[in-house]
């Protein structure tokens, strides 16, 4: 085997993957060719190995920027074809939890795995993508992260955000109640981004009444072995808001531009996904994010100074979700079949998104007034982007409002679903219900005045 391996890269390494290396004097970071028999040769980068990858693979980052393992066995020839360049005192890979600093932060944060990109590795033997969000997993693929926080994690959920539902909510509120009693100084919901605005929204109403820190939602656009991934950057960010920032709020902490500068933590009901894979894809609706968060110096800057400090109150959680709640889109032709399709089958609340203000055709007023009549709340937001909801200015929203329509003024759709989901699990009387949907709660509603805000970055 020539001798005790001097070079800490290779730790971890055993069999015929370590002998191969040490035969050819290959480390991380050296360009280097691989053969086996009957495959074409294939060169890239060597890549440190982390604690938990497969021992006998090896792990290369191509021309193209992506990652890929090679199993090694015997009859696998290697050969170097560039040695990196070491600069001193620059680790090549992170160090084995063993041997982290001693003198790590005071701080704790508990990142709670429920499932997305983020929370996932490739497993580069069989290529499939696999669960991954321990604490020692992320330590040793992101080791920038123990200069911030101590870090512990869980994992309570392993499904895609399209397959997210109320109960999941319950189950992740319960969760973050337990860790808050435990002592952490954050924590952060690890999620899939496509529902991510929704779990959000919900949260921030689970725990209106008292959180005494902050709670971050994540994900990332793009997985981790792409060469845009973002997984990295946003969970540092992450861990520097949880253990950091001074506000005590459900907050989404995502790209605040598409290079990796700064993140922004975006109210948890003024949040939107905006685009489909952009790193930025994440903007505050009529309103200003609450912070830049800038990853590679810790620095947080505080954007909007109306928020919940850290540390004022006590946990209060008031969890529960109906499920029997819909959301429909209008659009050119709609009646009220779809309206009262939901009626029939037991729907307890319906959101609608209108047109402009709000709007519905003549031929869906009949069935807004048949559930208000049978005291389902049909609750109306705006297609639009930004602005809200007013069914005072024409004709046809004064209809609306006669037949029971309740107007949401400038609250997002996600935010709506969340709220008359967690409302209708408290009450089903049609005038409290009203009434609660359009009291502000959670930073949701600006009512009664329009703050004509365009962010500057959704334009970027």
């Amino acid at each position: 085997m020539g001798g005790k391996v001097q070079n800490q890269n290779l730790k971890g390494y055993i069999g015929e993957a370590l002998k191969k290396l040490i035969d050819v004097n290959a480390y991380p970071g050296d360009l280097i060719e691989i053969e086996k028999p009957g495959t074409p040769k294939i060169a890239g980068i060597l890549m440190p190995r982390y604690e938990l990858e497969e021992k006998s693979t090896l792990i290369i980052k191509l021309s193209n920027g992506y990652n890929i393992g090679i199993k090694i066995t015997p009859e696998t020839k290697i050969r170097v074809l560039k040695k990196a360049v070491v600069k001193k005192g620059v680790a090549g890979a992170p160090a084995p939890l063993s041997e982290l600093p001693k003198d790590l932060p005071n701080e704790k944060v508990l990142v709670i795995g429920t499932g997305g990109t983020i929370a996932s590795r490739i497993d580069y033997e069989t290529g499939a993508v696999k669960p991954s969000l321990e604490a020692n997993e992320i330590i040793q693929a992101i080791p920038e992260i123990i200069n911030y926080a101590r870090l512990e994690s869980e994992v309570i959920l392993q499904i895609f955000s399209e397959n997210m539902m109320p109960r999941y909510w319950e189950r992740m509120a319960e969760s973050i109640e337990r860790a808050i009693n435990r002592g952490y100084d954050g924590i952060i919901v690890a999620h899939g981004t496509d529902t991510l605005a929704y779990t959000a929204a919900a949260l921030a109403f689970a725990f209106h009444k008292g959180l005494p820190i902050p709670i971050i939602l994540t994900g990332a656009q793009r997985s981790s072995d792409r060469p845009s991934s973002d997984a990295s950057f946003n969970l540092i960010a992450s861990v520097i808001t949880a253990s950091k920032a001074p506000f005590a709020e459900v907050v989404v902490v995502m790209h605040g531009e598409t290079g990796d500068t700064y993140a922004l933590a975006h109210r948890g009901t003024r949040v939107r996904k905006m685009h489909s894979s952009r790193r930025d894809a994440f903007q505050s609706i009529n309103d200003l994010p609450l912070a830049k968060v800038w990853p590679w110096t810790g620095k947080i800057e505080i954007l909007n100074r109306k928020f919940q400090k850290r540390g004022e109150k006590d946990v209060l959680l008031e969890n529960g979700f109906d499920e029997k709640v819909a959301i429909i889109k209008h659009y050119p032709g709609m009646d009220g079949e779809l309206v009262d399709l939901l009626i029939d089958k037991g729907y307890h609340g319906i959101v609608i998104e209108g047109t402009g203000f709000g709007h519905v055709s003549d031929k869906a007023i009949d069935s807004i007034k048949r559930a208000s009549e049978s005291e389902i709340p049909v609750v109306i937001t705006s297609q639009t982007i930004f602005g809200r909801v007013n069914l005072n200015v024409y004709s046809q929203g004064r209809k609306m409002l006669k037949a029971g329509a309740i107007p949401l003024e400038d609250m997002i759709t996600e935010a709506a679903y969340a709220k008359l989901s967690w409302v209708l699990a408290r009450t089903r009387n049609l005038k409290e219900v009203s009434k609660i949907m359009r009291t502000p709660l959670a930073g949701e509603m600006n009512k009664g005045h329009d703050l004509r805000y365009f962010p500057r970055w959704y334009h970027g």
